[in-house]
């Protein structure tokens, strides 16, 4: 045993200190999506001063040297002394983790930059950073470096009629293994500040000239954003592409108290729900309270509707799934002082918004049907078609569970399932084939890996409703595979395996199969992709043989290297070389496959997982839906990025 245990022995971080020696604790990670939180944190304080009343316009630049500059025209971040830390307000802010004007007071009543960290940390992981402060005609800047200031705020000399905050932030290399930031990316995010910050004026200007990526390139370098219709234009924006049923999306809004409670939906010619809630501008991707609230109070509202249509029928009974199909909506609350369940801000927790955002859509959609008869009685029309599905799809879904394996009884014949029981061990290979399902069977490890083959290209899950999808066999046979339900009765609990892995041909159909079982887990097992369960083989494309040895190469730069480091080691001359080029899993014979494919030692695997739910959603929607031009469209711009197409 070692010595005791001491005073001594206890760490003390002060300052920034916490925010650089654990940077994932306060921006999510040091990844490309904690970079750019960065900017979301400055951009938040603006945003917050715009939903004060104090601002109309935020300008935020990418800068050549790999900074960014955000600027606002609001009141300004003070300049005075401060009564406890005894330097400037403007160093506390940026210097001192939980100091800012959202802890009571008058200085925000709402506000999205909740936990008061947000400055000070990109602060401190900030090589640079430089405050300016446009206040009373006067121009005040200070510098950091790291965290630390470099000189008192101080008074520039240059006289001005603006007001507001600009920071400007260069990303630390020491902390962040990438430091460029990308355009697609922050225009995506900014539009949608826009769309919840309503008449807010939101210019993106991209400075760099240095190369960057393809997919950056589609994007203006300039982008301005401003949208007077708030929400109802995001949702009318988030089905573009879509046939809707409704003239334009529904709106209600109503100040309660300190709060603000604003919902817009409309209804799509689909099979899924789309719902996007916000608290203080904060995409609260788990929910909460609010959304609660929305859902309940949506599904009474229209039930009693129909029931006074229905007149004489009293029997009319919607539930929330039929409500919710093809519902397209987003719920924006604006509160003081919110509750959000841990740092990372992903659900509201606040009790008495559900209440709230129950009264203002019972209100709001009350009059709004009263006043909208003929649109009011196309969403019953709808629902009620969902309704009648609903129980030809639960007869379907309740065949499937009484063959199921959620109560133990037979899986698939087509299974080969693994010896292990433990799940947190266990995987499933998802085989496109018979001929590849069969090399797959006699070259895995059957203590831990299950395969099931699946014959041709599945169902489009996006284009059918729930009893045509379990009438089909293959998505059937996977469904009680995996163990864990269908529909409301879904247990993730009961998962027999989590690594479930799509291994498909490197062709066309492949790439076609691969879309439909992603289309598939997205759109009824969100959560197996959550959970970080669902991952994509990558066969090699080819193999490389020179004397008794093969090589397997995953792209043609790689065979290409390969065939160079061969040329080297043997003095440039090459008799016998042969280079396949893998159009199928069926090619390999099982002992290639667990060489490249089945051994954990060599495979390799790209875990699925969706950063963006809004954007995923849209792609989808494009790719797998019923409308051609989307898709057109979608393909025409990534065409760009194909860079070899092999047609033999």
């Amino acid at each position: 045993m070692s010595g005791q245990y001491t005073a001594s022995q206890i760490t003390v971080l002060e300052g920034l200190e916490p925010v650089r020696k654990r940077p994932g604790m306060y921006i999510g990670g040091t990844g490309i999506e904690g970079l750019h939180h960065l900017i979301w944190e400055i951009l938040d304080n603006s945003i917050d001063e715009a939903m004060a009343g104090h601002a109309n316009t935020v300008s935020i630049e990418l800068l050549n040297d790999s900074s960014v500059s955000v600027e606002d025209n609001g009141r300004g971040i003070p300049v005075d002394i401060h009564p406890t830390t005894k330097v400037s307000a403007l160093e506390t802010v940026l210097t001192v983790l939980h100091a800012g004007g959202k802890f009571g007071g008058e200085g925000y009543k709402v506000s999205g930059g909740l936990h008061g960290v947000g400055s000070s940390v990109v602060n401190a992981l900030s090589e640079h950073l430089t405050a300016q402060v446009y206040l009373n005609g006067k121009v005040y800047q200070q510098e950091y470096e790291r965290g630390k200031p470099i000189y008192k705020v101080k008074e520039t000399g240059e006289k001005t009629s603006k007001h507001g905050t600009k920071i400007t932030f260069k990303a630390d290399s020491e902390i962040f293994p990438k430091t460029t930031f990308s355009r697609k990316t922050v225009i995506d995010h900014i539009r949608q500040q826009a769309y919840l910050t309503k008449g807010v004026r939101i210019e993106i200007t991209d400075s760099r000239t240095e190369a960057l990526p393809d997919e950056d390139t589609l994007y203006p370098a300039k982008y301005i954003f401003h949208f007077e219709g708030g929400i109802a234009a995001y949702v009318a924006h988030l089905v573009r592409h879509k046939k809707t049923i409704l003239s334009e999306p529904v709106y209600v809004s109503k100040t309660s108290g300190d709060s603000l409670v604003e919902v817009a939906f409309t209804y799509v010619d689909d099979y899924n729900e789309h719902v996007f809630s916000f608290a203080n501008n904060i995409h609260t991707i788990e929910g909460g309270t609010h959304l609660t609230g929305f859902r309940s109070s949506i599904t009474r509202v229209i039930t009693d509707y129909a029931k006074k249509l229905a007149a004489k029928d009293s029997d009319v009974v919607f539930t929330g799934e039929d409500i919710r199909e093809g519902l397209t909506a987003v719920i924006s609350v604006k509160l003081p002082e919110p509750e959000f369940e841990g740092q990372t801000k992903t659900k509201l927790g606040t009790p008495t918004m559900r209440g709230q955002v129950e009264s203002v859509v019972n209100q709001g959609l009350t009059q709004w049907m009263e006043e909208h008869p003929n649109e009011a009685k196309a969403i019953i029309e709808k629902i009620s078609v969902s309704a009648k599905a609903r129980l030809a799809a639960r007869a379907a879904r309740d065949a499937v569970i009484r063959k199921g394996a959620l109560d133990g009884m037979t899986l698939p014949g087509k299974l080969a399932d693994c010896s292990e029981k433990d799940a947190a061990k266990s995987e499933i290979y998802i085989v496109e084939g018979d001929s590849a399902g069969g090399s797959a069977k006699q070259g895995r490890d059957r203590r831990f890996q299950a395969i099931l083959p699946l014959r041709g290209k599945i169902l489009n899950v996006e284009r059918a409703r729930m009893d045509r999808m379990l009438a089909s066999d293959e998505i059937k046979a996977l469904i009680v595979a995996m163990g864990v339900g269908v529909g409301d009765d879904i247990n993730m609990s009961k998962m027999r395996y989590h690594r479930i892995i799509i291994m498909t041909d490197a062709d066309v159909d492949g790439a076609h199969i691969r879309t439909l079982l992603l289309t598939f887990f997205y759109r009824h097992y969100p959560e197996v992709i959550s959970l970080g369960y669902l991952y994509i083989a990558q066969p090699p494309l080819y193999g490389v043989k020179f004397r008794n040895n093969i090589h397997y190469a995953h792209s043609e730069q790689e065979r290409d290297d390969i065939i160079e480091n061969l040329k080297k080691e043997n003095k440039g001359t090459l008799p016998g070389l042969n280079v396949q080029r893998y159009k199928g899993l069926g090619e390999m014979n099982p002992q290639q496959l667990w060489d490249t494919t089945l051994n954990p030692e060599n495979r390799v695997l790209l875990r699925v997982h969706v950063n963006d739910a809004e954007k995923a959603d849209e792609i989808f929607s494009d790719l797998m839906g019923d409308e051609v031009a989307p898709r057109k469209r979608f393909i025409t711009s990534k065409a760009t990025f194909v860079k070899n197409i092999d047609i033999t």
